[in-house]
């Protein structure tokens, strides 16, 4: 009885691993994370570089993917040079294994093309054929940070619905500040989206970026009835542009600095939100779910 009790425990255990429910195997329950802004020019792609470097070395394994489509540059930053990239993957000519590279301290990058204009707009084949090759894929990751692009387009949009958590990175300037306003208004009035995490970069001290999250919190609240919650800030640091210029992740070329810190912090909050290891469905079939129930696909 003991045996059979055995084996019927291994076989409900290789079930749940089948189905992602288990915390093992390339179907493991995957955390979705989107990072976007609602103008350019706020650090948010080096941000989001720094966040998945200070992840993986948190013992989390990341996929980086660039969903800044047709101007990818996430492979610049880093001083990459990738032989193939999104644009390959959805036109047949490599699998998802082909076009990943490898990044700093192990990360995985999903590099995007650079000035392809018909990936700006994915179509809804494109969509599909993504998500389908996200779900096939045979490699060992426990969180994926999706960068999208800045504003409210279509790609943007459907991004952030199609992930669990959505950060929203802004600076302590006023343009900045309404524009991520707007990017969380049209996500909740068109996909219902309620549960924002506020980023503030490049902010003189920790007190300046709490007001620039109060600011956005209190209009949040009280126009639109949503919750924004604190994620972090990254000071403002001299060693971030000179990382920059070297193609490198200020977490790696410099990693005991005053920005490297932050990003240590914020990596921290991020495993601790609640969907880590609570996701909706298992591995990338949340992808699907998501554009099935939110009506994202486009027509």
């Amino acid at each position: 009885m003991d045996q059979a009790a055995t084996i019927r425990a291994e076989s409900k255990k290789r079930e749940l691993v089948g189905k992602g429910v288990s915390g093992t195997g390339p179907n493991r329950s995957i955390q979705v994370v989107s990072v976007s802004s609602g103008k350019g020019g706020v650090g948010k792609t080096n941000s989001v570089v720094n966040l998945a470097v200070a992840i993986q070395q948190a013992g989390k394994k990341v996929l980086l993917l660039d969903a800044d489509l047709g101007l990818g540059n996430i492979d610049v930053l880093l001083g990459l040079t990738p032989k193939s990239n999104l644009a390959d993957l959805l036109h047949g000519k490599k699998s998802l294994e082909e076009v990943l590279v490898d990044g700093p301290k192990g990360i995985k990058i999903l590099p995007a093309s650079s000035g392809v204009q018909e990936l700006t707009e994915l179509s809804a084949e494109d969509r599909l054929q993504l998500s389908q090759h996200l779900d096939g894929m045979d490699i060992d990751i426990d969180v994926m940070i999706i960068d999208t692009g800045a504003g409210i387009s279509d790609n943007v949009l459907f991004f952030n619905v199609a992930a669990q958590d959505i950060v929203v990175v802004v600076s302590p300037e006023p343009t900045s500040l309404t524009d991520a306003y707007a990017l969380m208004k049209v996500l909740f009035k068109k996909h219902g989206e309620r549960k924002f995490n506020l980023l503030v970069n490049t902010a003189k001290t920790k007190r300046e970026a709490l007001e620039v999250y109060k600011k956005i919190s209190l209009a949040a609240e009280r126009f639109l009835n949503i919750s924004v919650d604190y994620l972090g800030c990254v000071l403002y640091d001299e060693n971030v542009p000179k990382a920059v210029v070297q193609q490198k992740a200020v977490m790696e070329l410099f990693p005991h600095t005053k920005a490297s810190r932050c990003f240590k912090e914020v990596a921290r909050e991020v495993i601790r939100l609640p969907s880590y290891g609570n996701v909706k469905s298992g591995g990338f079939q949340f992808f699907w779910k998501q554009m099935l129930t939110k009506g994202i696909g486009p027509n």
